[in-house]
């Protein structure tokens, strides 16, 4: 079963949050979830090089709040936060013109972040860098600052190869079916010359490795303008 199931879904409840946290009738599931998959697609595709890691979405009655999880911050916001209003403006098209607050979270540590980790080592690919040693260099960073255990396994022509294969590296523990282990998974797509190679990581955290959520309706502040328009 460790091995079928997403590691990340198999613990939402446990050690896990849901990353789109919101209510709907069951008329308006359907819309607003393909607006929050809308959402985190332009973020991914506008941002390429800002190394998102992941995107949490909150909605309220006319609101939605987007914490962006970066570990390059300063790439988002941009020259005078040029750039984070320019994201507000595509997202609150995509939103209806709801209202869209823009939040950015630095990772701190973003050589033991599962997403980034497998972007890394797929940017490493298509530049034609050894597989094998984009691979090794990641584990060994990941356990030099502090990871439990690191699994990394390619899919695909590696090498150029004519027939494709899956070829995969641990390093410490990762037990993907004890649900209390703080488990990261990441997967991300090289676009090489000979095909996709896709790239899958698993990273245990310890406790000390531990990152928040981000801001959120119980403990995040309200911004400015946000407040609920009084009827009558």
């Amino acid at each position: 079963m460790g091995q079928k199931v997403n590691p990340t879904g198999l613990r939402i409840g446990i050690n896990k949050d849901w990353r789109s946290r919101w209510y709907a009738r069951k008329a308006d599931f359907g819309t607003k979830l393909h607006e929050d998959m809308k959402i985190r697609e332009t973020i991914t595709s506008k941002l390429k090089e800002a190394a998102i890691s992941r995107v949490n979405i909150e909605r309220f009655a006319n609101r939605i709040r987007v914490a962006v999880f970066s570990a390059r911050p300063g790439l988002v916001i941009g020259r005078k936060g040029a750039e984070i209003e320019k994201l507000k403006v595509t997202l609150s098209k995509i939103a209806g013109g709801k209202e869209v607050f823009v939040e950015i979270v630095e990772v701190k540590n973003p050589e033991v972040d599962a997403t980034l980790v497998a972007q890394s080592i797929a940017r490493q690919l298509e530049r034609r860098v050894s597989f094998r040693r984009a691979m090794k260099k990641a584990i060994q960073t990941a356990m030099d600052l502090g990871a439990d255990g690191i699994r990394v396994k390619c899919g695909g022509r590696l090498g150029g190869a004519e027939l494709a294969r899956n070829e995969s590296y641990s390093q410490g523990k990762v037990p993907l079916q004890t649900l209390s282990a703080n488990i990261d998974y990441g997967f991300e797509e090289a676009n090489t010359l000979a095909g996709i190679i896709g790239v899958k990581v698993w990273i245990c955290k310890s406790k000390n490795l531990e990152q928040k959520n981000g801001p959120s309706s119980k403990t995040g502040k309200v911004q400015k303008g946000s407040k609920r328009k009084l009827r009558g």
